[in-house]
């Protein structure tokens, strides 16, 4: 991926020397990283993932957010933090010219550096969580040993492997501005675990595809890819889906617990935004196959 010498982002709060904040009350955490905690509780222990993903959100009470100090920039010398900066820029960039051409202004994202644990609005965020976003503050959060795990424990190694994951967690970020993920959130409880599994796998792929779409563009506009490059996000989407992850760690797939959507399904969600670069491809809400 050619991401060295373009933009960095000023959104980005280094937070990797601060403590953890406070266990909060607060919205819904919506993460690739999920998957991880589902596996634990639901793969696992034998506790249904619905359930960890309902603790995941806290409850009604007001969210409050505690930091033990400033968040910083990233330094000069930290080339994953500087990359990091650069992607998140890219999709600001993207997503800032779409937004206007609907008529729109494009709120753009923070995105928080953290180690071991963070505080949220939406909870006290987790390394073992993997990168998340959470609605409540319009953050996306990411210790940046996850992306070790993804290399080397998942997989899936490559630098737009990586930019994935953060278009991944920008793409929930357009979805709750669009009101989308809002609309699920309102789903919970009013349908059965198997439906708001089914809802939440939706809203799983259309990030996928979202981060195609902002692939499309970044490339059309600044010719981001490599020979390669797009194989890596591929290749990426197939180890954290569903199906793959369940079977490596009981070798067996109950598709009814599925929250992200299988492999197949992650990789053609996230190809077909890559292709056709339109939010309205992205409508898995409508598909009557996924």
């Amino acid at each position: 991926m050619k991401w060295e010498g373009n933009r960095q982002s000023s959104n980005v709060e280094d937070r990797r020397s601060a403590g953890g904040g406070a266990p909060m009350l607060g919205g819904r955490n919506i993460g690739i990283g999920t998957i991880v905690v589902a596996l634990i509780g639901g793969w696992v222990l034998g506790i249904n993932p619905l359930t960890i993903l309902g603790v995941l959100s806290g409850g009604g009470g007001a969210p409050v957010v505690q930091q033990n100090t400033p968040a910083q920039g990233v330094p000069a010398n930290d080339t994953m933090g500087q990359f990091v900066s650069t992607v998140l820029a890219d999709t600001e960039d993207v997503w800032g010219q779409i937004f206007q051409q609907g008529g729109a202004s494009y709120q753009e994202p923070k995105l928080v550096l953290f180690r071991g644990a963070v505080g949220t609005a939406c909870g006290t965020g987790q390394s073992a969580m993997g990168p998340f976003y959470c609605p409540g503050d319009h953050k996306v959060y990411i210790d940046l040993s996850f992306y070790d795990q993804l290399k080397n424990q998942l997989g899936a190694p490559g630098d737009f492997a990586q930019a994935y994951v953060i278009a991944h967690e920008v793409g929930h970020h357009v979805q709750n501005l669009l009101g989308i993920s809002g609309q699920v959130d309102q789903m919970r409880g009013r349908v059965s675990k198997v439906q708001y599994n089914q809802l939440s796998v939706k809203l799983e792929l259309q990030a996928d595809c979202l981060a195609g779409v902002w692939a499309h563009h970044a490339q059309n506009q600044r010719q981001i890819l490599e020979q390669g490059d797009v194989q890596e996000a591929m290749n990426a989407a197939a180890k954290i889906g569903d199906d793959a992850l369940q079977k490596a760690q009981t070798g067996q797939v109950v598709p009814d617990s599925f929250t992200h959507g299988s492999s197949a399904q992650r990789q053609r969600w996230f190809k077909t935004g890559l292709q056709t670069g339109t939010i309205k491809s992205c409508d898995t809400f409508s598909a009557t196959n996924l």
